[in-house]
């Protein structure tokens, strides 16, 4: 594969360097914040070789090229286009601030609770692997030593991030909201003090103790805020909020002292008087509206939310269900969503897999394939945006089978211990209910599979071409016989010089190619003939051009100018811009130029002369934009 290639064709496709606001890559895709979409041409993005899907999501264009691929072709992207690679994390953050306010809340939500998944995993895993000992014990289908060190440890350890999990919100939260982490941990830990009662006992035991807050006005539950999520967030926010004032007004001898001071003491009294029982209640009513939902008559809300979990994916809105999941264990112990999540995620597998099995275009079997293998473990971006979307009907087929899965969850109430993983894996939290998960996840598989093989069907052979292609492909040769020779003009006004001049040995040997040099007289830099605006650098001292007959041409302004960062130079024209003979490429302040202390001699070098028979340059001398200073005959 031709990394260098794949690069350029993606730079083209996406309008070029200019377009581009921010660029970054993750393990497997290329992520683009794109400054005008309708510049990208997603289409012709999908057929650059080595690119296995394109999608927009979370304000981002992304181009899936999979692991390693992904690095060679973003280091030969920005290097082409001039442009300064990003981290993934300031990526997102440039494509957040184009995303409307609702996307950028689910977005925040993403940033507290995906960093935290792999805690909740590992005692998610711990805690059903201990349930599913203790049964198999309990039923003398096992002989095990209970009073040993490991089993005593394990079950100390596995539910340890769920006790103390307002701690892990809190301090990602603190991170997410720009507040410091070990204030908002503090917080976390006010709000299940040991001091309060246990959330958990007050079922049994009823609220032990109330606190008169605000000076008699009203009184509280001294009850703490285990299980839940929004009461933490929202209090970590006015954290936030308070600590970035004090800042700014706190002298700075006080600040060290005052503001940590401040804001734990304001923000705790705030949390335990009005965000706290404000907040769990608008929970618990969120929560009992979800539940009521999974559990509407012959399960029709689980079928919806099971097919409509695949859409959700595509708009980023999922980033949100983590919190669900956390919720709904805290309150019922197992969360009822994960499996809906698991029935949807691997639906969308047996779609792709249908795919790779029915089509013939070898392309497609080698993409949707190990996307389907992707989407069994519970990764289901390379199978949905790859390839279910991009043909349609496997993605509605995908959402079939999500939903008829999730529907035969509801029924038997299959719910999970722990979350963040889903797919095969997922079993590993069902373990007191494998079969049923089992049972799901043959529903949405076979459901999807099959509808998906029915539904798709290739556009055509792959070996096979239109009648209008062929006609068009001939159409394009009679032209490009027709147009062999090629006439450029000068690139500026002013003296035409011989090689010998100009004082730079990689242009005056013309290792580039063939080349002519101009000392302009004006700073306005013109097209020598129409052509296609192929790349210019974003400091505007050079722009590469591709004329009618494939010729490819490299005009620098001046010599070392690359040095003056863009300063002197204003460019009149984008990558991708179609330009006539005269038309003004730069602008370049010529004075700025040599006060800089560099050569304002610009050279106009036909890179690829190795294509050509001929290459006729003209004697030295005045020159304006009619003047002919190379001709150049197609080979």
């Amino acid at each position: 594969m031709d990394y260098r290639k794949t690069a350029q064709e993606i730079l083209d496709k996406v309008g070029g360097s200019q377009n581009i606001v921010s660029a970054a890559h993750c393990a497997t895709r290329l992520r683009l914040v794109i400054a005008d979409n309708s510049k990208a041409d997603k289409e012709a993005i999908e057929n650059v070789e080595g690119v296995k899907g394109v999608f927009e999501a979370s304000g981002q264009l992304q181009i899936i090229l999979g692991t390693g691929t992904v690095n060679k072709v973003f280091d030969e992207f920005i290097e082409i286009g001039n442009i300064t690679a990003s981290t993934k994390a300031e990526a997102k953050e440039a494509a957040a601030q184009r995303q409307n306010v609702f996307m950028r809340a689910i977005k925040l939500l993403g940033d507290i609770f995906v960093p935290i998944i792999p805690a909740i995993v590992a005692s998610g895993f711990l805690m059903g692997i201990m349930n599913s000992l203790d049964f198999m014990i309990n039923n003398g289908f096992i002989n095990m030593d209970t009073s040993s060190s490991i089993y005593v440890f394990a079950s100390l350890f596995s539910n340890t991030a769920y006790t103390f999990l307002q701690i892990l919100i809190a301090f990602s939260a603190a991170k997410a909201f720009g507040a410091n982490p070990y204030l908002g941990a503090v917080i976390g830990m006010i709000m299940i003090n040991p001091s309060l009662q246990n959330a958990y006992t007050v079922a049994t035991e009823g609220v032990q103790q109330t606190q008169s807050v605000f000076f008699g006005l009203y009184d509280i539950d001294m009850v703490g805020y285990q299980g839940h999520v929004i009461p933490v967030v929202i209090a970590v926010w006015l954290l936030s909020v308070i600590e970035k004032k004090l800042h700014k007004v706190v002298p700075e001898v006080l600040d060290l002292f005052v503001t940590p001071l401040v804001s734990v003491f304001v923000t705790g009294y705030l949390t335990l008087s009005i965000i706290g029982p404000v907040f769990v209640w608008a929970e618990n009513a969120i929560l009992g509206g979800i539940q009521w939902l999974l559990t509407l008559p012959l399960g029709l809300g689980s079928l919806v939310m099971g097919a409509l979990y695949a859409p959700t994916v595509v708009t980023g809105i999922h980033q949100m269900y983590t919190a669900i999941d956390i919720g709904q264990i805290a309150q019922y112990g197992v969360t009822y969503w994960l499996p809906l999540a698991s029935a949807a995620n691997i639906a969308q597998g047996a779609a792709a897999l249908a795919v790779a099995v029915k089509s013939r275009d070898k392309k497609i079997k080698s993409l949707a394939l190990p996307s389907s293998l992707s989407a069994f473990m519970g990764i289901t971006e390379p199978a949905i945006f790859g390839v279910n979307l991009r043909f349609f009907k496997p993605f509605i087929a995908g959402c079939i089978g999500g939903g008829c899965g999730a529907l035969y969850a509801s029924i038997v109430h299959l719910g999970a211990k722990g979350t963040g993983v889903t797919g095969i894996f997922g079993i590993l939290l069902c373990l007191d209910t494998p079969v049923q998960y089992l049972i799901e996840m043959v529903i949405a598989v076979g459901v999807a599979f099959v509808l998906s093989f029915i539904l798709y069907k290739d556009a055509q052979p792959a070996d096979v071409q239109t009648a209008d292609a062929q006609e068009e492909e001939t159409k394009e040769e009679t032209k490009e016989e027709e147009t062999k020779e090629e006439e450029l003009h000068s690139p500026a006004v002013g003296k035409l010089i011989p090689l010998t001049e100009v004082k730079d040995e990689t242009f005056a040997s013309e290792i580039l190619g063939a080349t002519v040099a101009v000392v302009p007289s004006d700073g306005r830099i013109l097209a020598p003939c129409d052509a296609t605006v192929s790349s210019i650098y974003d400091t505007g001292h050079a722009v590469c051009l591709t004329t009618r007959t494939g010729g490819e041409l490299l005009i620098h302004i001046g010599i070392d100018t690359v040095k003056m960062e863009g300063k002197g130079f204003t460019k009149k024209v984008a990558d991708g811009d179609q330009v006539k003979a005269g038309d003004v490429l730069v602008e370049a302040d010529l004075d700025a130029i040599r006060d800089a202390g560099y050569d304002t001699a610009t050279m106009m070098i036909l890179t690829n002369a190795d294509d050509y028979a001929s290459t006729q340059k003209a004697e030295p001398g005045q020159v304006d934009p009619s003047s002919i200073v190379m001709k150049i005959e197609k080979a």
